[in-house]
């Protein structure tokens, strides 16, 4: 637990200044508060000797200037520590989603998205809670304690020892029923990160759903969840239901006790009645710290509980490393586009994907890759921007190894076009400008015509304008595509990166994009990955996978003069366009 907690340290130090400030005024208000009962205390004490109004008329102004000033110090209490609890959740936040955005493409196949979103949301807000009010009410709590007992023991140590009885009581109860709610918080929120999973995935997914009449069965799935969710939180009701009733039993307790032997000690003559009001007072002003150990130890195992599983998140490393900052690194700008893969080998989880890759991909020169589905296509291009390092041998540009380059710096060189395209909740404009500095109208309607989709911009009711939902659920599998070609040659990269990036237009879409592309792929080093021998045929030179090895190379007549995979390929397409002609 302590090794968690000492995530937030940077926290707290960033902050210390303030919360000195905050504990001061948090000091100064139980000091005041501390200081009430003697003041009533003097008060009874000088009215059972006699009555004077004007003693009285003092007594009563100064309660009320103590009141007053110890409402000023608790006011600003509450600002400056709880104000601060959400300046350290604002840079927690901002870390966690910097830290989120550094993280190889690995973690996110092995966390959910929606466990990674609660982790940042509901966890993150019981963090907030124990480093805002838990910590306030901690400090709290163990300073009005210690000036109370101390102004009680100074008064009458035997009475202030009897009204302490139930306190070892007390703090068996906090460390036994703290473990607990601790252990079944963390189920809790473990079950709320499969609920948020679920959602996501349903949204995600809603066609898919829809496609196989499957609504039913996931609202029973979810029902499921949320009904175990909340029989889970109703458990730890239970806890905090037996928890809260028990410190109020143990605190009648000490009010009972207190109150019988201060009433046989006032019986006696050997305390005054203003000392036995103020012992009573101090009792009544206890009973809500001693209710908030018990609150207070519920926000700390909440808190604790979050702050572990965030914790694992912050401790994941990326597999991509980076050299340290401030280490000297080539730039990829000054540096040729030609690209070398030299005895290239990768792995997952144990299956080997490429093997024993040589190629090298001159500055400017156009080459395709071909091959059939599991080949390892789309791993040999997402090595060229470091989103894999490989398992084996390097990956050059330039002749230079691409893990001596910032990634960053790296992947501005590149105009990349994944397999599956991407499009953000924004206009169709902000899209294709996306990874971009600056981009005016012109330039963005220019690599809108490039990729062939400037044609459709007039049935869109505004244009670039038009907002085209999350995901492009608006648009079309072509248009997401060729939004995604006008981005990726929007940002006039070196090297571009199509991976079947035209497996979703006709053949006369895919015609006239390639031919707005011939431009300009003219002097840069292009990757083009398809299933289509009609998209590959015009590149300088065609790669073919099989087993993630290269087994055939060469210009398109070549290959066809060869009569292996490519050439048996090309006679099926030929064979298809003829019967879809028929």
């Amino acid at each position: 637990m302590l090794k968690s907690l000492a995530t937030l340290w940077p926290y707290v130090r960033r902050y210390r200044g303030g919360i000195a400030l905050g504990i001061l005024a948090l000091f100064m208000k139980d000091a005041l508060a501390v200081a009430l009962p003697v003041v009533i205390k003097d008060g009874i004490d000088s009215l059972t000797r006699g009555f004077r109004l004007d003693f009285l008329l003092e007594m009563a102004a100064l309660l009320v200037g103590i009141a007053l000033v110890k409402g000023i110090f608790q006011y600003w209490m509450r600002v400056i520590l709880i104000g601060i609890s959400r300046d350290m959740e604002y840079d927690l936040r901002n870390d966690l989603f910097a830290h989120l955005a550094g993280l190889s493409q690995d973690f996110y196949a092995t966390y959910r998205t929606g466990d990674i979103m609660s982790r940042a949301t509901n966890d993150l807000n019981a963090v907030r809670m124990m480093l805002g009010p838990g910590i306030m009410y901690c400090a709290e709590t163990l300073i009005m304690l210690i000036l109370a007992v101390a102004v009680m023991v100074h008064a009458d140590p035997r009475l202030a020892i009897i009204s302490l009885i139930p306190a070892p009581l007390v703090s068996f109860a906090v460390i036994l029923f703290g473990r607990r709610i601790h252990v079944r918080f963390e189920h809790i929120q473990k079950l709320f990160s499969d609920i948020s999973s679920r959602v996501q995935e349903n949204l995600a997914g809603v066609r898919v759903v829809r496609a196989y009449a499957q609504e039913l069965s996931e609202i029973e799935q979810f029902e499921r969840l949320n009904r175990q969710y909340v029989g889970e939180n109703i458990g730890l009701a239970r806890i905090q239901g037996m928890f809260m009733p028990l410190l109020q039993a143990l605190i009648g307790v000490a009010f009972l006790l207190v109150l019988w032997e201060g009433g046989r000690q006032l019986l006696d003559g050997r305390i005054s009645l203003g000392e036995f009001v103020m012992f009573n007072t101090y009792m009544g002003m206890l009973i809500w710290p001693m209710i908030a150990i018990g609150w207070v130890v519920n926000l700390m195992q909440r808190g604790t509980a979050s702050l572990i599983r965030i914790n694992r998140i912050l401790h994941e490393r990326p597999s991509i490393v980076q050299l340290p900052r401030g280490a000297s690194t080539p730039n990829p700008d000054e540096v040729s586009a030609e690209i070398r893969l030299r005895n290239v080998g990768m792995n997952f989880g144990g299956r080997e994907v490429l093997s024993a890759i040589d190629l090298t991909i001159r500055a400017g020169e156009t080459v395709a890759i071909v091959g059939h589905t599991g080949s390892g296509k789309t791993t040999l291009a997402s090595l060229v921007p470091r989103l894999f390092d490989p398992s084996t041998g390097t990956v050059e540009l330039g002749g230079v190894d691409i893990r001596e380059f910032d990634p960053g710096e790296l992947r501005r060189q590149i105009g990349f076009v994944p397999q599956e395209t991407f499009l953000f909740s924004a206009t169709l404009g902000e899209n294709i400008a996306w990874g971009v500095s600056e981009a005016t109208r012109e330039e963005i309607l220019w690599a809108a015509d490039v990729a062939g989709l400037k044609s459709d911009l007039e049935g869109f009711p505004d244009g670039l304008g038009t907002m085209i939902g999350e995901r492009g659920i608006t648009l079309s599998g072509g248009q997401k595509q060729r939004a995604a070609i006008a981005r990726a040659i929007l940002r006039n990269p070196r090297i571009l990166i199509l991976d079947d990036a035209l497996s979703s237009v006709d053949t006369v879409t895919e015609d006239k994009i390639l031919n707005g592309l011939t431009g300009v792929m003219e002097g840069r080093t292009t990757i083009l990955i398809s299933h289509r021998v009609s998209t590959v045929q015009n590149a300088d030179r065609i790669i073919v996978l099989s087993h993630g090895r290269i087994v055939e190379t060469g210009t398109h007549d070549e290959l066809q003069n060869l009569g292996g995979y490519y050439a048996d390929l090309y006679r099926k397409q030929l064979l298809e366009e003829e019967l879809e002609a028929i």
